[in-house]
């Protein structure tokens, strides 16, 4: 039996509009509706906390670049979607987790995202 993954894609945008992409690698199926449940538990419909659900932080990409956070840094990521993983992400993104911890992960705070868990807050 194959096993099928899921790419879970975010970005991290600061106020000056700078971004940094990422994707996670997730062991199972995503349906529409695991949007939808997933959607429904962030600020906006699209924010989240990256420290709050443990998911890799990307502002430090940009920080490489300016030697550090600025004015401009704030604690949020963006999701962008669930999507089907392709045969090249199968074999050069590393599995980070299942969809379904990822899924429970972001139901368990429903909404009650802290700030105050990034250094950028």
């Amino acid at each position: 039996m194959k096993c099928t993954y899921t790419i879970f894609e975010y970005l991290y945008r600061d106020s000056a509009n700078y971004k940094v992409w990422g994707k996670l690698r997730l062991s199972g199926t995503a349906s529409p509706e695991d949007e939808q449940i997933l959607r429904a538990c962030l600020e906006s419909e699209e924010l989240f906390i990256a420290e709050q659900v443990s998911i890799p932080v990307l502002y430090r990409e940009l920080w490489s670049l300016s030697n550090g956070p600025t004015r401009d840094d704030h604690a949020y990521h963006e999701f962008v979607t669930l999507r089907p993983s392709t045969a090249e992400e199968d074999s050069s993104v590393r599995i980070w987790g299942s969809l379904s911890k990822l899924m429970a992960s972001f139901q368990n705070i429903r909404q009650r995202w802290h700030c105050a868990l990034s250094p950028n807050a």
